[in-house]
Formats: structure tokens, sequence, C-alpha cells
């Protein structure tokens, strides 16, 4: 396949050159703060995307769910992260992971979640824990103060499991918009998650592990002293939210959707494509930040915003209507025939990858195929 207009839309296009510099920034950004990174490969879904973060130096992959662990470990990736508290159900899943060879590692942040993790595990074979630790109110966790987290830890010890250590993420970080309160939150995260394994050593408790992670926080740390490793993942696409945040450019994100003019509302100022919420997904996660794009901005065929105000204002479950959002009226037909295919940078590009069931993987080469996978 050598060009775009081989693909059906609407189709999820990855730009390999944007994707490889934004690998290459986050590892070379964690080797030189001398900490492990596991990426989370939630966002893709992708072994070919995973297969050029470990190449680039990563260990190990966070998932979230277990059927993200059940393919990347039969793809051979067995130094695993689920990095969801466990609800108890799944545990026999878990365990038939480790039965087989997986290195798997699982997440509680309650008496009763560790108390189901002694009793379901093999004793021959240990569930390997970690503790959610909450640093910034923004999920779940429990605080590095409470009394708690040492009760779940030798909950854990006593039973038989494995500690391996304290984990965080800090979400509230997607919240924010400037530098200076992002590396706070960022040395916050750091401070409040050793704080956490201090006190689990000071107990008598072995805690090796301290993991932290979100895209903002990994790409404004100044210093991660104390800590282990290091999880993120929409980093290696970005997206719109991601630019609002202000880690990263319009062009850095290297996941669009290719997508067809099919009309025209001349007198609306509206172009017809054929890339609804279907393939954009209904995330307007934008919307409540300092620049809404709607669902999405649209880009030329090389990814570059044709006008960063021409935005896709609403979709339909298979049409997209895009409009110049200050309300001026462009040529729609001379500009944009239909015909005319276009790009569509995401607001999330999590949520716009999981509409789709493989990627068009664009290189100075061609394009290629590249299967994912959605499911629980």
């Amino acid at each position: 396949m050598t060009s775009f207009s081989d693909i059906e839309t609407p189709a999820a296009i990855v730009d390999v050159v944007r994707m490889q510099r934004n690998i290459a920034r986050m590892q070379d950004r964690m080797s030189a703060l001398g900490v492990s990174f596991r990426p989370h490969v939630k966002t893709t879904k992708c072994f070919a995307v995973a297969d050029r973060q470990r190449a680039a130096g990563s260990n190990g992959i966070t998932v979230s769910t277990l059927r993200e662990a059940e393919e990347f470990f039969a793809a051979g990736y067995d130094d695993i992260l689920y990095a969801v508290c466990i609800a108890p159900h799944r545990l026999g899943r878990a365990q038939r992971l480790r039965d087989r060879g997986c290195r798997l590692k699982i997440l509680v942040d309650s008496v009763e979640a560790a108390q189901a993790v002694v009793e379901a595990q093999s004793h021959s074979d240990p569930f390997h824990v970690l503790l959610e630790v909450d640093t910034d109110g923004h999920r779940s966790g429990v605080g590095p103060e409470d009394e708690r987290l040492i009760e779940i830890g030798r909950i854990l010890h006593t039973g038989g499991a494995t500690l391996r250590g304290v984990l965080t993420h800090a979400g509230n970080s997607y919240e924010l918009d400037e530098p200076g309160a992002l590396e706070r939150l960022a040395e916050q995260e750091r401070a409040l998650s050793v704080r956490a394994a201090e006190r689990l050593r000071a107990a008598g408790l072995r805690c090796p592990v301290v993991s932290v992670g979100s895209t903002p926080t990994a790409l404004s740390a100044r210093a991660l002293d104390g800590v282990t490793e290091v999880r993120c993942g929409v980093y290696v696409f970005f997206d719109l939210f991601m630019t609002n945040v202000g880690v990263c450019a319009f062009d850095d994100i290297a996941l669009s959707v290719l997508t067809t003019v099919v009309g025209h509302q001349s007198e609306k100022g509206w172009i017809i494509v054929d890339a609804g919420w279907m393939a954009m997904s209904r995330d307007r996660g934008t919307a409540r930040q300092r620049h809404d794009y709607g669902y999405g901005i649209a880009c030329d065929l090389g990814g570059r915003p044709l006008k960063e105000d021409l935005v896709m204002i609403a979709a339909n479950q298979e049409h997209g209507i895009l409009a110049v959002r200050d309300g001026s009226v462009i040529s729609l037909e001379n500009c944009f025939p239909i015909g005319t295919r276009l790009r569509i940078l995401p607001n999330h590009a999590c949520a716009t990858g999981a509409q789709f069931s493989e990627y068009y993987a664009a290189t100075d080469n061609g394009i290629e195929r590249w299967q994912r996978f959605n499911g629980w």
C-alpha cells in the first residue's frame, strides 16, 4: 500500500516518524532521570508499537485489562503490571497467567482486596502485589499516611503474598496546563509515593518498587529520587488534550483519523465528512480546557492543521461536521470538494484508537497495516 487513496475511510493513521520521536523523547528522559520505564500499552493495544518501545529501552509493560495481559504474554511479553485494583472474580484468571509463566504483578488498595488475594493465591506461586497509593485525590489508592497502608501490607505479607512495592498515578495532572504546576504535582507524586514506601519499610515490610506515572508528570519531573520506575502511555501518540496540558505540540500527535468529504452545507458553513463519533469516539475532553477542539481538528494529508479553528464541531454516528469555529464562511466547494481526503487529530488517542481494529502506519517507504485489539 503506497498512498492514503488506497485506504477505505474512516481509518486510524499512525505517523510512524512522529511516534518514534515521541518514544525516543520519553525513553531518553527516563534514562536521564535514572529510572526504569514501563510503558502503558492501553493506548495502542498494538504489538508493533510495543516492540518499538521495547527496542528503545523500556522494561516490561503496564496494562489496564487482563485481556491486554493475555494478548501481550502470548506475544512474548512476560513482565507485566496490571495497574487496576484487582477484583476478586479476576484472581483465578490472573493466577492462570502466572501458572503459564507470566511474571504478572497485580494491584490492591483495600483490606478486602488484600484478603481476597491471600485466599485465592497458589501457595507454590504466590501473587506479586503492589499497593496503590493516593498522591493527589484523583481516583483510587490509600493515603501515604493512612494506617490502612500498613494493615494492607501486613495482610499480604503474613498471608504469603509477595509485596512488591507501591504504585501511584497522578491523574490530576490532566487538569493542569502550566509548567510550574505540573512540576509541583510531579514532585508531590514522587515525594508521597516515596513516603509510603518508607512507612512500609519502617514497619518491617519489603518495598523494592516505587512506581509512579502519568504522561504530564513524566515529562515535567525535575528529579525522581527514590522512584524505581515510571509508567505512562498516551505519550506515544499524544492528542489534543495533551496539547492543552502543554506537554506536546500539534506536530507531535502521531494518531489521526483519515476521512473523506462527502457533502457540504454552504449556507451553514459546514463540511460533511464520513468520520463521525463511531470513528472519533464521543470524548469531548477538550471542552473543559482552554481550547475546545470539538471532536477533533482538521489537517491535510501530511498531518498539518489546515487552520487551527477548522474543527469537527459536531458528530453523528457516521457523519462529522467540520466548520470554522469563529463563524466565518469559506468557499467549501472550492477548498474542500467532495472526495477530498483529510486527517482529523483526536481529542483522546486512547478513545479514538479503541474505535478501530487496525492502524495504517505511514512511513517514508509506504503504509503498513498494524493489528490492534479491544476487549477486557
